[in-house]
């Protein structure tokens, strides 16, 4: 049986299945292995690592915690909670913006790759030309935020650190107009995504991109990054105090477990908690050389699930009105038995999105591709699983 516990419940001799959070905030390689060495045991226990998955039946059991469905429950509660009331009204279709956010990504990308360069060799970014890039993503995002979010999330592996960059920049964007903040400040957090990382543009492509688990001494170097950009953006002078913040804590978690300060609750500001939130779910999403990303909408129930430890309640809710409970990209099972993609939000109920029908748990088939409504047709038809394209052997959802 799988159960989750606390961290500080750990032992030897119980088999871990899972551990707590993103695979990019601890230094495991594995996350599922027999825990017999005292070493990781105690690297456990003083890692960001806050809960843990144990499989019962593999290792030692230790009383309390929860079971699967217990910790699915709850997490389910807090996206169901999410779903009330949201309005979403785009003025051009997916189909329409797609094209022009393919235009932006592209410039997007090498802007960033620049901007990179910039801080390697010790110059000031163009701060006119970084100002430039987030007005594209934000006229891209005003006209339909999950076309320019979803092509982001398909980036390659060689090119994530500098995609990933874009990517946060838009999820700022997009949770900062659900927040309702004004134009100006949706701006500021648009370049604070844009500029979260820039700490990393002095770690070493062997560390960033490594396959393998990082060394403590590699890991260490990796944890500096919030700090490395921190003194750069306050040394060049290029960037608001709440942009230098969010550099600098959008690793912080509200259970005050993050680094490098180890803040907690209130003490976290708005833009660092927003930027906590679209680095994590980015992260988690997007392919890397030792792990494939997790589907959208698993990511969305992973992230209810860590929600009241890792991330401010109140910006996790605005970040899942939008992007939605099944973000664009998700593999979900409708009642009918038939599998599908979500490709686009309803822009009244995040329960019925519009979706690409392609296949038959029935007749373990494949179908015509359908274009579905589900907002339309929630009387014959609608969302009742998640489902795992690994499991079924899909690897071209992304084509579909």
């Amino acid at each position: 049986m799988l159960k989750k516990i606390p961290v500080s419940q750990a032992c030897l001799g119980m088999f871990i299945q899972e551990l707590g959070g993103s695979w990019m905030e601890h230094p495991f390689w594995r996350t599922r292995f027999l825990l017999t060495s005292t070493r990781d045991l105690e690297r456990l226990r003083t890692s960001v690592v806050s809960d843990i998955w144990i499989d019962t039946d593999k290792g030692l059991d230790v009383t309390g915690g929860l079971d699967e469905a217990e910790v699915r429950a709850e997490s389910e509660a807090v996206l169901m909670r999410a779903a009330a009331a949201v309005t979403r009204v785009e003025p051009v279709s997916f189909d329409e913006e797609l094209q022009r956010a393919q235009q932006v990504c592209a410039r997007s990308r090498e802007a960033v790759v620049e901007m990179f360069s910039d801080v390697r060799m010790g110059r000031a970014i163009d701060a006119t030309h970084a100002d430039g890039v987030v007005d594209e993503i934000w006229q891209s995002v005003s006209r339909h935020p999950e076309a320019l979010i979803s092509l982001v999330r398909l980036k390659n592996v060689d090119e994530y650190t500098y995609m990933h960059s874009v990517a946060v920049c838009a999820l700022m964007l997009s949770l900062g107009r659900q927040l309702g903040l004004d134009e100006a400040s949706l701006r500021e957090a648009g370049l604070a995504g844009l500029l979260h990382d820039v700490g990393k543009a002095g770690i070493p492509d062997a560390i960033l991109n490594k396959a393998g688990r990082l060394t403590d001494e590699e890991w260490e170097i990796m944890c500096g990054h919030p700090q490395a950009g921190e003194r750069y953006l306050v040394n060049t002078r290029q960037a608001s105090e709440r942009i230098v913040d969010t550099c600098l804590h959008h690793h912080e978690k509200a259970n005050g477990s993050g680094y490098p300060h180890g803040l907690a609750g209130p003490q976290i500001s708005l833009f660092a908690s927003m930027g906590a939130v679209c680095d994590v779910y980015d992260a988690i999403t997007s392919d890397r050389p030792y792990k494939r990303g997790w589907n959208p909408a698993e990511s969305i129930r992973k992230m209810a699930e860590w929600s009241q430890g890792h991330f401010n309640e109140r910006v996790f809710q605005a970040f899942v009105k939008a992007v939605g409970i099944y973000p664009g990209g998700s593999l979900v099972r409708l009642e009918s038995g038939r599998l599908a993609v979500v490709v686009e939000q309803n822009e009244r109920s995040l329960l019925t999105p519009k979706v690409k029908v392609f296949y038959s748990t029935r007749t373990n088939a494949y179908t015509p591709v359908q274009i579905v409504d589900l907002s339309r047709r929630s009387g014959n038809d609608k969302i009742v699983a998640r489902e795992d394209a690994e499991k079924w052997g899909f690897s071209h959802l992304d084509r579909i």
